[in-house]
């Protein structure tokens, strides 16, 4: 009977020892979770302390920049007005480097010469090559530069009051029509900004191989962007009747005469080096897509023959005897009114050969291109010459 009683009492305290090492592990398990949890509302508190004080510090930076915004436009609405208190200076970042060496036979618009290339070079002082990263997974980008050929870009940026922009320009579509500058797309503009878009075809450090271009050798470059197909292809688009007129300024026709290739091939050893192309095949290629559609200027299109040479010094020029043609462009101008292809002069692109026949010029990569084109639109292109020689010959 003692020996049942002592063991009742072992089991007794042998089970409230296991009781309390129990309650003991539940109780250090459910320190340690609470700690655990405690640390992790810790470090979410101080993560939501951290972006409280980051959006505190940004508040008031905007706030204060807001401030020195309204101070300085009370600042300038206090000064006398001028010209230049709303003027935006703006630097070129980089500049283009074309195969078209002067603005005749540049295209008109962009991608009408698929073969047209151009690289543009970036400014690595002021644009570092990672700003280029992802350019080259866009097929497309638009191009924001400066018509820097214009001849009246001084007057019109230092004494803009007294640059008489012209509020109309003759359009080649409508064959010497007028319309407003608005509504085309003129060089000729108050602000000589010129948008486009072209191909990229390739991105090297801080350069951008493009290809289908409108822009002449040396345009400076202030912006560029990837071009979106989703907001920037609008579909159902409406134009004017007279931009639809495609097939007005095509050819009929492009050959080569049969000396050419040779004559190309002797030019190209020295020309190869710094070309665009591979090869003198495909830079005949792109002749012929240039020449594809009439580059000559309006005047020269309407009245093809009234050339006469007048020699001064010794020297044979080239002389448009048109009076109509004198009297129509006074009247243009005193009407304000421009002609929106850029104004070329005649002697860079116009001479006579023996047999009193109209040659044309077009230089591309320092290369000048004589060509004809007859009363039916057949353009035959004579020969070719490296720029230089001609000039040192003349």
């Amino acid at each position: 009977m003692a020996s049942q009683c002592l063991g009742s009492k072992c089991l007794t305290a042998t089970l409230t020892l296991a009781l309390a090492a129990a309650l003991s592990a539940s109780t250090a398990l459910s320190l340690y979770l609470w700690r655990r949890k405690w640390r992790g509302l810790e470090s979410q508190i101080r993560e939501l302390e951290k972006s409280l004080k980051s959006s505190l510090e940004k508040c008031s930076a905007e706030r204060q920049g807001r401030i020195r915004a309204q101070q300085e436009l009370r600042k300038a609405l206090a000064l006398p007005k001028s010209d230049s208190l709303f003027s935006y200076p703006m630097a070129p970042i980089g500049i283009i480097q074309s195969c078209f060496s002067t603005r005749n036979g540049t295209p008109r618009q962009p991608l009408l010469v698929p073969l047209a290339r151009a690289g543009l070079i970036f400014d690595s002082s002021r644009v570092p090559p990672a700003s280029l990263e992802g350019l080259g997974e866009y097929s497309h980008c638009w191009i924001i530069y400066v018509f820097h050929l214009n001849t009246n870009l001084d007057k019109l940026w230092k004494e803009p009051s007294r640059s008489k922009f012209k509020a109309k320009v003759r359009v080649p579509r409508l064959k010497g029509g007028r319309m407003g500058v608005f509504a085309t797309r003129s060089p000729h503009r108050p602000c000589p900004i010129g948008l486009t878009v072209a191909r990229v075809e390739a991105v090297k450090g801080s350069m951008v191989l493009l290809s289908g271009v409108d822009l002449v050798d040396g345009t400076p470059v202030l912006d560029v962007k990837p071009y979106l197909p989703y907001c920037d292809a609008i579909e159902g688009a409406a134009v004017p009747k007279w931009v639809k007129e495609d097939s007005l300024l095509e050819v009929a026709s492009v050959s080569f005469s049969e000396g050419f290739p040779s004559t190309l091939a002797d030019c190209w050893v020295r020309a190869e080096k710094k070309s665009l192309y591979a090869s003198p095949e495909e830079f005949q290629s792109l002749i012929k897509q240039v020449l594809s559609w009439d580059i000559r200027s309006l005047s020269q299109r309407n009245r093809p023959h009234d050339y006469s040479i007048e020699k001064r010094n010794g020297k044979a020029l080239v002389k448009n005897t048109s009076d109509s043609l004198t009297q129509e462009k006074n009247t243009c101008d005193s009407d304000g009114c421009q002609d929106e292809e850029a104004s070329i002069p005649i002697s860079g692109q116009v001479s006579l050969s023996s047999g009193d026949n109209i040659i044309y010029h077009l230089n591309l990569e320092g290369l000048d291109v004589s060509y004809r084109i007859d009363c039916k639109g057949n353009v035959i292109v004579e020969k070719i010459a490296m720029s230089s020689d001609i000039s040192n010959s003349h």
